[in-house]
């Protein structure tokens, strides 16, 4: 088979850590070991490290290092965000189909303790309805729950015209930003954001390690998760991960000031390829291209199955979204609830390009990818 280095176009999964991010990290697995709470002089050096991370996560979003949370990661902050809101007097929970599982199934636990959860639908380029998120709204309504960026689609929301909406009426905007961080400009205050998860292994950092922006209206109402020794302001007990804190900072200090050039490279490779494979007849992209994320790309084949196509692709890695098991493949829930058939949502791929994403492995792709869709259409 021709050209058996592997090819990774799976960023929104996970990245890889950028070599300026790994020598930060280093230093503290073997020289800075000391806990950071420790009182004594090492410990002392540690926690300004942690302080600085901070600084430069909350950098990136525009906010307070003192409103910076952190945590495992994305999945740990949705966590944190949701059921810490669990012992407030409004029960309503606003959110969107198309959301990560990490939020769906969060609220379907506050479901199970008393809550009233209303999952707006999108239209079939994957945006919220705002007017219909408006007349959702009730005197119980706590907080609306919406991705920046779907991690699927890629579909970047009206957080504008969203924000509007819920500061008119007081309610908590909570915004998975994980697929959205490091890659575009946000401003937690612009936003209007209350509460913003993000996780570092999505934009060249360490996994297992994430953060979670909290406003000072927000934390007023957050109960911790995690209790102990009363780490991070006793939001997040436990020591701290001081070597993913630290590669995380670094990667938010990289991203700031590598935005706009990651955006106007990798955007020209998303386009190229995406022209390239939509050469396939019928072939057509799922979501809004107006309004999306410039490395995401997600595109159905019909009469080609996804899975048959990765496997065929062999050191070419890509994604169809799709929640697998042993037994059976289901369609993506983003696409279903977009409109798309099961046999659309079963032929799409999610092709999600990086940072080391070469010009080279997108002509790869294009011919591969067109070449056994051929072979496998039925």
């Amino acid at each position: 088979m021709p050209n058996q280095q592997p090819i990774y176009l799976d960023n929104n999964a996970a990245t890889r850590v950028d070599e300026r991010v790994l020598e930060a990290m280093l230093p503290y697995f073997t020289d800075f070991y000391a806990n950071s709470t420790s009182q004594h002089i090492a410990g002392l050096s540690v926690n300004e490290a942690v302080e600085n991370a901070a600084w430069q996560t909350a950098d990136l979003i525009n906010a307070d290092a003192e409103e910076i949370i952190f945590t495992s990661g994305a999945t740990e902050s949705i966590n944190l965000a949701i059921k810490g809101l669990a012992d407030q007097e409004r029960k309503h929970i606003i959110t969107i189909q198309t959301e990560h599982k990490a939020v769906l199934e969060t609220c379907r636990f506050m479901e199970s303790i008393g809550f009233e959860i209303s999952y707006l639908p999108v239209d079939k380029d994957g945006l919220l309805d705002v007017n219909l998120l408006n007349e959702t709204i009730t005197a119980k309504t706590l907080v609306f729950i919406g991705m920046l960026s779907n991690n699927e689609t890629g579909v970047i929301q009206n957080v504008s015209k969203i924000s509007t909406i819920l500061k008119s009426k007081n309610v908590l905007f909570m915004c998975d930003a994980t697929q959205a961080v490091g890659k575009i400009p946000i401003d937690v205050k612009t936003f209007g954001i209350d509460l913003l998860a993000l996780s570092a292994h999505k934009f060249y950092g360490p996994k297992g390690v994430g953060a979670l922006y909290i406003s000072a209206k927000a934390r007023l109402k957050l109960l911790p998760q995690i209790t102990g020794g009363g780490q991070q302001r006793k939001l997040r007990s436990g020591t701290l991960n001081v070597p993913g804190i630290i590669g995380l900072g670094k990667a938010a200090e990289i991203a700031v000031n590598q935005l706009k050039e990651d955006k106007n490279r990798i955007e020209k490779l998303r386009n190229k390829l995406e022209i390239g494979l939509l050469q396939f007849k019928g072939s057509f992209v799922n979501g809004n291209i107006q309004n999306r994320i410039y490395n995401t790309s997600n595109i159905c084949f019909p009469g080609v199955n996804s899975e048959k196509l990765i496997m065929a692709l062999g050191n070419i890695s890509v994604s169809n979204g799709s929640s697998c098991s042993a037994v059976t493949s289901e369609p993506s829930h983003v696409l279903k609830a977009m409109g798309l058939s099961d046999e659309d949502a079963l032929s799409s791929i999610r092709f999600s390009l990086g940072r080391f994403t070469t010009e080279e492995e997108i002509d790869i792709v294009i011919e591969r990818v067109l070449a056994l869709a051929e072979e496998l259409k039925v």
